[in-house]
């Protein structure tokens, strides 16, 4: 109700499991799809996969965060961002709008932080060679990116044009086999290119 009282949201199909899930998506291919992460039969996470996979739709996965242990999977599996069950209603619609337009839920303090959580468990030492694909200005980049700043912050910091910013984004999303913002900043923190706060490099 909420997102079909937008004048430039159509809610288009709802569905009940994760296999419901895939034959809406490759039925109506929508734009973004809104993806709990516990449902029966096929979880949202196979169901993130396989959406993924087979399409460029954008997967939105919902969490309670205190109780989900696989946000860090779905995210693998290239859902675009995640929400909160409870979140607001004008948090949730200004969500969908920012997925739609080829952003990722990098922003709220909330996700960096469950990012940050769970790489912090997970990361590994740095991977010599990874990133040598890279130019210095693609890096930096991918740096600023992992830090959570925008397309325009990145811009300031490097005194260049938010769209010389996006082309740079394109080309290391490119070049590294990435879907994504998400998946770079997952990457970055996994090859040791940055760590969580206060955790030594490499642990």
């Amino acid at each position: 109700m909420i997102l079909d009282a937008q004048s430039d949201i159509e809610v288009v199909a709802e569905v009940g499991d994760g296999a419901a899930a895939v034959e809406a998506v490759l039925r109506h291919q929508p734009d973004v799809v809104l993806m709990d992460l516990r449902m029966p039969g096929m979880d949202g996470i196979e169901a993130t996969r396989r959406v993924c996979a087979q399409t460029s739709v954008q997967v939105v996965v919902l969490t309670t965060y205190d109780v989900d242990e696989y946000v860090y999977d779905a995210l693998r599996a290239g859902a675009s961002g995640f929400l909160l069950k409870d979140v607001r209603r004008e948090d949730l619609v200004h969500a969908i709008r920012v997925v739609a337009a080829g952003e990722a839920l990098l922003a709220p303090s909330v996700t960096r932080r469950l990012i940050v959580d769970v790489i912090r468990t997970r990361s590994r030492p740095a991977v010599p060679g990874v990133l040598d694909t890279l130019t210095a200005r693609e890096r930096q980049t991918l740096v600023l990116l992992a830090r959570g700043l925008s397309n325009a912050e990145i811009g300031t910091a490097l005194t260049v044009s938010e769209s010389t910013v996006k082309t740079h984004v394109s080309h290391l999303l490119a070049k590294l086999g990435l879907r994504d913002r998400v998946q770079a900043v997952i990457h970055a923190y996994e090859v040791g290119l940055v760590t969580p706060p206060n955790v030594p490099a490499g642990q």
